[in-house]
Formats: structure tokens, C-alpha cells, sequence
């Protein structure tokens, strides 16, 4: 899956670039079906910020991080999307009633 990678305000250099890609790419390892990656790397003054949107099955993932380095925001960016693909994860496979509790059987005694 590629990353779109787009810079407000700063040059994606193609070390940026790997960088990005690369700690975007252990996130998007966890989740099945992605659609599209959008990632933004914005500077406005001193605060670095990086936003990135997964779209999935589903409503997408959205997650953004300031610092006041960039590769520090993209760090933040990539441990806040893990958390939010583990949580969604987790809601999505843990909707289903335990086995033998499913079409009103009882579980074995």
C-alpha cells in the first residue's frame, strides 16, 4: 500500500518520505483491507504537525501529532494510529457471542 504523502508548508524530502512510509507501513501491517492512506506534514513557526487519514471498511481512522521536530510528530502520528487500529480491531471482533451461546444453544455441560 503506498502512502500519499503531501507537505503544507515544508519539502517531503525523499528521507522524509522513507521515514514516513516506513512507520506508517508497521501500522498499516496490522489492519486488513486498506483502502487509501493520506498523510499531511504541516510547519507553522516552531510546532511540527503530521495528520494521516486510513480509510477502511468502515468509518476511517484518523489521527494527527504536533512536536517540535517532524521525524518526533511522525513517531507520535504512528503510536497513536497503532493505538487506534488495535482498538478498532478489538471492537470489531469482539461483537460476536461466545461460542455454543449463538442460536440460543446451550454450551455443553
Amino acid at each position: 500500500m503506498r502512502v500519499n504523502l503531501s507537505g503544507h508548508h515544508v519539502d517531503v524530502t525523499p528521507a522524509l518520505r522513507s521515514y514516513a512510509e516506513r512507520k506508517l507501513g508497521r501500522v498499516l501491517r496490522r489492519i486488513d483491507r486498506v483502502t487509501g492512506v493520506d498523510c499531511t506534514l504541516t510547519v507553522d513557526k516552531l510546532r511540527h504537525r503530521a495528520e494521516s487519514t486510513v480509510y477502511v471498511r468502515g468509518p476511517a481512522i484518523h489521527a494527527s501529532a504536533v512536536a517540535e521536530d517532524m521525524y518526533a510528530a511522525i513517531d507520535a502520528l504512528s503510536d497513536k494510529l497503532t493505538r487506534r487500529v488495535s482498538q478498532r480491531k478489538e471492537r470489531v471482533q469482539g461483537h460476536r457471542a461466545p461460542e455454543g451461546r449463538r442460536h440460543g444453544l446451550a454450551p455443553a455441560l
